[in-house]
């Protein structure tokens, strides 16, 4: 997938979901983002598995890395973006509420 929400590079993305949630496993590849999007279905949560990041909520930096939880609450906008040189491999919560 190339320019998720007008990032930049390209990801490999899986969604799996229904009316309550959706679990997508990502890998965004070297150079690549998630552009910055507003969180309007739920609360997404990010749990790192590998590789380095950092994800911009609300205008608030945070660093990613594997054991890392990201919260970006319903309401809130982010952008996650790859600063590594190997993927950034990700596993990713939206409950809708």
């Amino acid at each position: 997938m190339p320019c998720m929400n007008n990032g930049t590079g390209t990801m490999t993305v899986k969604m799996y979901h229904d009316d309550r949630y959706r679990i997508i496993p990502t890998r965004i590849h070297t150079g690549g983002s998630i552009g910055l999007h507003p969180q309007t279905s739920g609360d997404d949560l990010n749990y790192i598995l590998s590789g380095t990041g950092k994800a911009i909520c609300d205008g608030v930096e945070e660093e990613l890395y594997a054991g890392v939880l990201h919260l970006c609450p319903k309401g809130s906008s982010h952008t996650i973006i790859n600063t590594g040189s190997d993927d950034l491999v990700m596993l990713t919560l939206v409950a809708a509420r």
